[in-house]
Order: structure tokens, then sequence, then C-alpha cells
């Protein structure tokens, strides 16, 4: 027993060093929108949030349809998604405690750079689509029920034109992530509406460009959620409320304002003092 007792330390000092930093520690899942996922956004904040308040945040990025739905089967601890109406259904369903308002940025109609169908020239948004739409020019949507979808869908309804009921050829779903959506673009030189994040930091640029922007109806707010422990109990309500309080401090939300990507900023944080 004498010679084992040695050996058997070594191996627990072994395994305590590989051990995960985390082990025993409080950490929460976070169902997410793509955009903050892809933008690099994450990569910034988690390491903050650890050193700070000792949370782990494991981030599941699906579109924000998705995260929903995630959060209603109780698959998460806390949301961070971007359709706003969706997300005040969420908290009236009693799935989410309340919502609060993180930050912002906005879309974007980005095009080949040639524009047959002279968006450019179109003037806001809705007349964008419009002269799309008329020049019967390739438009590649997510088709996912994502924020950016959602907000997409939503724009053709204000310009009168249903698409997808139409069975338009020009008009292609892909059911893709923005950063595989913004590549099948450029590969068929076809239109799309993406968020500003994932356009700045999509690295395939190459035949498109942005042809639309700064119309006040492409404003693209986030928002944070806590899934509700009385929907779902085995949620980590005590630790989803401390990434929200982290992220809507002023720490946070200066770390939010503080991220950049070649020189320009990805978010504005906007929370409101509480």
């Amino acid at each position: 027993m004498h010679d084992i007792k040695p050996l058997a330390l070594a191996v627990l000092a072994v395994a305590l060093q590989a051990a995960p930093l985390w082990a025993g520690g409080d950490s929460i899942i976070l169902q997410s929108t793509t955009s903050t996922q892809n933008s690099g956004l994450y990569e910034a904040l988690l390491p903050q949030i650890a050193q700070d308040i000792g949370l782990k945040v494991e981030v599941v990025a699906v579109g924000t349809g998705q995260a929903l739905k995630n959060g209603q089967n109780c698959d998460g601890d806390a949301l961070l998604v971007h359709a706003k109406s969706a997300e005040e259904k969420f908290v009236a369903a009693g799935y989410g405690v309340q919502r609060f308002d993180v930050m912002y940025n906005d879309f974007v109609i980005v095009g080949p750079t040639e524009d047959p169908a002279h968006v450019a020239a179109a003037g806001d948004a809705v007349a964008a689509l419009r002269a799309i739409a008329q020049g019967r020019a390739p438009f590649a949507s997510r088709g996912d029920d994502s924020g950016t979808n959602k907000k997409e869908l939503a724009l053709w309804t204000t310009a009168g034109l249903d698409p997808m009921a139409a069975g338009e050829s020009w008009y292609r779903e892909t059911g893709s992530g923005m950063g595989a959506t913004l590549n099948i673009a450029a590969g068929m030189g076809a239109y799309t509406l993406t968020d500003r994040a994932t356009w700045i930091s999509f690295g395939n640029k190459t035949g498109l460009k942005i042809l639309s922007q700064g119309d006040p109806a492409l404003f693209n707010q986030y928002g944070v959620i806590a899934v509700n422990p009385a929907h779902c109990p085995s949620v980590n309500a005590a630790g989803a409320q401390r990434f929200i309080d982290w992220i809507l401090s002023p720490k946070g939300q200066a770390a939010i304002a503080a991220y950049r990507l070649d020189g320009q900023q990805l978010f504005f944080a906007d929370a409101k003092p509480r």
C-alpha cells in the first residue's frame, strides 16, 4: 500500500492539471443568434465575464427563431437574440422572465457590384426589394426563421410582395446561416439582406457590395432574456441573472462598445438604466 500511494498522488495531480478550469464552477448555456458569434463578439466578452464574475458561458449559436424554441424547450438558461416582437411574445407566454435591450446595429442589403436591379438608386430598403422583384434578380434568403429572416420577410410584406407565395424562381431560400447565405449570394450573383456585423466579418466579399443602407427600417435591436424557472425548473436562474446583470452593467456595455473589427465598431450598446 505504501508503494501505491505515491503513484496515486501522481495520477491525481495529472488529473487535476488536465481537469477543466470550470470543473465544479458555475456555468450557463446561452442560446444566441449567429451574428454575435460570427462577429467574434463572444471571444472578446466571455473571458471578461469569466474574470469578473466567475461564470462560464457556453454559447449555442443558432437563428433567433430556433434560439427561442430552444429556450421554450428548457435547453438554455438565457437568450441573446434579435427579433424584438418574437422576444416579447416569448416573455408574455411565460417562457422568459423579462426582456432587456442590450445593443443594436443595422441590416444592409448587399448584392453584385454591377447591381443589375439598380438597387443603389432605389432609395429606401422597401424600394430596393421592389426593384429586385421587378427585375427578377436573384435574391438569397436565409429562410431559417432567424432574426434576419424575420426582418427580411417583414420588409417584403411592407413592400406588398410575397415572393414565396408567388413561387418566384429568382427567390432562393438557403435554409442556412448568414455566412453560408452570403457565400451562396456571392456564388450566384444574388442580392441578400445581412446584419452589418456579419458583413464586416465576412471574408468572401468578392463580387458583392453594400447597395442599400441607412434606412431606419433596417434598425437591428438585440435583447437578452433569462429563461423562466417557473417554466423550466432546471435552469440556472441565478447564473443567467448574473450574466444579464454583467452585460447590462456599465462595464459590460463598455466592452460591447469597445469591440471592433478592422477598425469598425460592430455593435452599439444601448441598455436602459435599471
